[in-house]
């Protein structure tokens, strides 16, 4: 068995699917009409459509249940946290470094799904060398092993 991607149910598909294209910018994969798949992240399904899959309309559809996250990762936090601000997005919080020192942010899509987007671990390693931290105390901050430390370093 392999897992394949997580599905998400959307009110308006192409409200959803815009808001992924264009603020998140994800590439569309396949377009089933009540289904879009974007290249090997996830997909959305629309939720009246949904509800006949699951049997009928008896079956409730929670959004903004803050049950579950799509975690992205980028090498610029700062840069797309800017352009989410811009886009006006419903933040759960802004911009934060987590324990191990990865900076993320996390928000609501147009539907209430949860969504954050972090550095790459690679670059929260960057961030702690450059900030002049020895290899030890970069795994001890970040919580990586040493090899992988030592490699993100070397390049």
């Amino acid at each position: 068995m392999k897992f394949v991607c997580p599905l998400i149910v959307v009110d308006d598909i192409a409200r959803s699917r815009k808001f992924y294209e264009e603020v998140l910018r994800q590439e569309v994969e396949y377009d089933f009409g009540e289904n879009v798949q974007f290249k090997g992240a996830h997909a959305i399904h629309l939720k009246e459509h949904y509800r006949t899959l699951l049997g009928g309309n008896d079956h409730e559809i929670a959004h903004k249940a803050n049950n579950m996250e799509l975690y992205f990762e980028t090498d610029d936090v700062t840069g797309d946290y800017d352009r989410l601000k811009a886009a006006n997005v419903d933040f759960v919080h802004e911009l934060n470094e987590q324990p191990w020192g990865q900076r993320v942010v996390r928000f609501y899509d147009p539907d209430g799904h949860i969504v954050e987007i972090g550095e790459t671990m690679q670059a929260v390693v960057l961030r702690f060398h450059q900030e002049g931290d020895s290899v030890e105390e970069i795994c001890a901050k970040s919580c990586m092993p040493k090899e992988f430390v030592e490699m993100v370093i070397k390049g």
